[in-house]
């Protein structure tokens, strides 16, 4: 085997292509953004980062709270579209047919169609080159009780989540193992496929 060395670039895929929304219920923007993720579990903090062109940027920078919509195959137009039209011209969420939702905890809006929401309080701002990164707290998440399993757990397999990878969506795959399984002893994996059966 021999690897390629390329020069330094976004190579790190699949990441979740949210849709960023901000803004008030009577004037609502959205927009989408792969950098984004998980910086820390406890305070659950998260990251959007953004170039300061775009009018998200400023919305945010203003109010100090968006909303990290995760899409799933349902919402690929829509997530597509709203990565290439700015909200300064557009109001997306009516091309997009999608719909501003109040959020629980905060003033700002949320993708009623994504299966999950994650609201987020800006905590602070910082500026690496073409991206300004929004480091954020997680105050509530919100999810549509019709991707909901009978125990309650989000179900991955119906949810139909999107990746984007270099340039492409694609939808999550089938599941491969839990967290551990490539330690799991064989007594446990036994009581666990029993239990599945039932």
């Amino acid at each position: 085997m021999v690897k390629i060395t390329w020069p330094a670039g976004t190579m790190l895929a699949p990441v979740p292509p949210a849709l960023i929304s901000s803004g008030s219920i009577d004037k609502p923007n959205v927009m989408t953004a792969a950098w984004t993720g998980i910086v820390c579990t406890n305070p659950p903090l998260t990251y959007v980062s953004i170039r300061p062109s775009r009018y998200s940027h400023e919305i945010i920078a203003k109010t100090q709270e968006f909303v990290i919509n995760v899409p799933n195959l349902p919402l690929a137009k829509a997530v597509d579209f709203c990565g290439v039209k700015s909200g300064r011209n557009v109001d997306k969420f009516k091309a997009c047919r999608l719909t501003p939702l109040p959020c629980a905890k905060l003033n700002t809006v949320q993708v009623a169609e994504a299966p999950i929401s994650l609201e987020c309080v800006v905590k602070s701002v910082t500026s690496f080159g073409t991206h300004d990164m929004f480091l954020a707290q997680i105050v509530a998440v919100n999810v549509d009780d019709k991707y909901l399993n009978p125990k309650g757990a989000l179900d991955l397999k119906t949810a139909g989540l999107l990746a984007y990878a270099h340039g492409f969506y694609y939808t999550l795959g089938r599941q491969l193992g839990k967290f551990g399984f490539s330690v799991e002893k064989p007594k446990t994996i036994k009581k666990r496929k029993r239990r599945q059966q039932k």
